[in-house]
């Protein structure tokens, strides 16, 4: 038995933050922020919003293009670093909000690689019969955790949220996952506090995401070649046979370091980053629904997902559509 994805959805909230926006909050340019970045705008979750209210547009999105219901439903997983609550998890939540009783519903904090990690577990419970209709999101609202008087980290974040349907089929849809992670990275990018770890301090004075920005770079590129090679290597595949790279959307130079790697044209390359920026494990989903809905990916592409994140944590899933 395997996997395959049946429905894709995204939302992003209504609130748009401009880089000419940013230039009046802190001493950047729109210039230096698409020349560095490749960002143009990111959208901000409203005053109350949370991801939660995020996950249940974007669920409920792609459930509707699966032509499944609530009573289909038989496990929820979230990918997010910002939960409303430390419990009970997004996922529950979601489940409440949509309606479905008695399933398992959980989350995965694996930071941008939350969506590929709730996807490679998705995948295992479908094709182990466990599981007839998995829902997996990928969901983030990164602005209340944003230093926005910092003018290194404030330009790259944004929230959103990406969904999609898994269900069994005769042939792959989903051809293999691989996740990684190297917690000796840690001091590179992180949140600095937590319940457990100086509680009082969680909204004062530092409570925002940390990160140095060039050694972050050099990681990323160097071992998202390495996953790539790793993905195409247990398929036995060329760079060739992959139609599409649907990677996650934090920096525009990271892309195309992987695009290179794949010998591929960035025209071959679903690039959303301009328009929402860095939406952590939101990015991955949102970017491929962008695809499948805009009609450049078919049924019967074989897609590349691939991403990277603070911990450090990455993955990468070879997907037949």
């Amino acid at each position: 038995m395997y996997s395959r994805i049946a429905g894709t959805g995204r939302y992003l909230p209504e609130r748009v933050l401009t880089n000419h926006d940013i230039e009046k909050m802190v001493d950047t340019t729109d210039e230096w922020i698409r020349e560095r970045t490749g960002i143009e705008r990111r959208h901000i979750a409203a005053p109350g919003q949370t991801t939660a209210d995020l996950a249940e547009q974007a669920a409920s999105r792609a459930m509707e293009a699966a032509g499944v219901t609530a009573g289909d439903v038989d496990l929820i997983i979230v990918g997010t670093t910002t939960p409303d609550v430390v419990f009970p998890n997004v996922g529950c939540l979601l489940q409440d909000r949509l309606g479905i009783r008695g399933c398992p519903a959980f989350s995965v904090e694996a930071a941008c690689s939350g969506f590929i990690y709730a996807l490679t577990v998705a995948d295992r419970f479908v094709t182990s019969g466990k599981s007839n209709c998995a829902l997996v999101i990928g969901a983030e609202t990164l602005s209340r955790i944003t230093d926005w008087s910092d003018r290194t980290t404030c330009v790259l974040f944004g929230d959103g949220a990406g969904a999609v349907v898994l269900q069994p089929a005769d042939e792959p849809g989903i051809v293999s996952c691989h996740l990684g992670a190297d917690g000796g990275y840690k001091d590179l990018l992180y949140f600095p506090y937590g319940p457990s770890r100086k509680p009082e301090a969680m909204h004062g004075e530092g409570a925002f995401i940390q990160m140095k920005g060039n050694e972050v770079f050099k990681v990323a590129v160097k071992t998202l070649e390495s996953i790539v090679d790793e993905a195409l290597d247990a398929n036995e595949l060329e760079c060739s046979a992959v139609d599409w790279l649907v990677p996650h959307q934090a920096n525009l130079r990271i892309i195309q370091a992987t695009a290179k790697r794949l010998d591929m044209p960035m025209a071959k390359v679903i690039l959303t980053l301009q328009d929402h920026g860095n939406t952590s494990a939101a990015s991955v989903p949102m970017a491929l629904d962008v695809g499948i809905r805009d009609g450049r990916i078919k049924r019967g592409d074989l897609v590349l997902l691939e991403a990277f994140g603070g911990g450090f944590t990455w993955g990468a899933s070879l997907i037949r559509y």
